[in-house]
């Protein structure tokens, strides 16, 4: 069976509002020969806002599957597509922040749920406390502005949408939003941050058209038991040997490959094509 053959000439519903369907569209197109349609209408913000006034509905796997679910029943259709994305510090380098896109595929005819995702440093994503436009202008210059939005608050955990001015990509709007808040703030202070929705951020639509990829290699990754697509990396099973003292390292080596569908498991070993890691990686070696 080819992946292709349970997709093409079939309607995929991408759940967004926000321009997604720019970078999904043209891949799912070409390799998996959908037509894809948008709803209209299709509120995402109500699964959550980056900018906190509405809290994200479950996990991240969760939020893109309720918009997917949502998606199919406004539409009638049986395929959806959804996105989500989160922002925050990265787990292993301090200061450095880090974008976790997924893009996950809903199949309710064939009882498929496969997910692609990408994990980049490649973002944007920052905030600033200003006191003054001057301070706003230098900010925005550090972040790609006006390619990349801006959103300008008065705290960082604003109540509700009235204390938030978001999508801003212009400098006459720029200073026109922090001169309004700075003259209403408490403290002569307002909250300056990147827009991460999708349509306001073209570092984070590569990325998510880089986790769109990802789903298309996972789909086209074939059960070698049933044949079903999306047979894929489940776990990671460190213990690559040393070279110099042939000690296990916590660097990688077999992938555990497994099937969603009958469960079949299959390990792979020595994936990154190294079979010892160098002396300067071990942590007897090399405390």
């Amino acid at each position: 069976m080819k992946s292709r053959a349970l997709f093409v000439d079939r309607t995929a519903v991408i759940a967004t509002m926000h321009k997604k369907e720019q970078v999904i569209s043209p891949i799912l197109e070409r390799e998996l020969g959908v037509e894809v349609i948008v709803p209209s209408n299709f509120d995402t913000d109500k699964f959550g806002t980056f900018t906190r006034e509405i809290k994200r509905r479950g996990t991240q796997i969760e939020a893109a599957k309720f918009k997917a679910e949502q998606a199919l029943n406004i539409t009638g259709e049986t395929l959806a597509i959804a996105s989500e994305g989160t922002f925050g510090p990265h787990p292993f380098v301090p200061y450095l922040s880090c974008n976790r896109e997924i893009v996950m595929l809903l199949d309710k005819k064939h009882n498929i749920e496969i997910i692609g995702e990408e994990f980049s440093t490649e973002t944007n994503h920052t905030h600033q406390v200003v006191k003054s436009v001057e301070e706003a202008f230098a900010f925005a210059q550090k972040v790609g502005f006006p390619e990349h939005g801006l959103v300008v608050m008065f705290e960082e955990n604003p109540k509700d949408s009235s204390q938030v001015i978001k999508g801003i990509t212009a400098q006459e709007k720029l200073e026109e939003a922090v001169s309004l808040f700075l003259k209403k703030s408490a403290n002569g202070k307002v909250h300056l941050e990147t827009d991460m929705r999708a349509l306001y951020n073209p570092t984070r639509m590569k990325n998510i058209a880089k986790a769109t990829l990802n789903l298309v290699e996972k789909l086209n990754s074939l059960c070698p038991n049933c044949d079903f697509p999306g047979f894929s990396i489940t776990d990671r099973k460190p213990g690559l040997p040393c070279a110099l003292c042939n000690m296990p390292t916590q660097l990688t080596l077999a992938n555990i490959y497994q099937c969603r569908k009958c469960g079949f498991q299959k390990q792979i070993l020595f994936p990154d094509g190294i079979k010892q890691v160098d002396p300067s990686q071990c942590m007897y070696c090399n405390p």
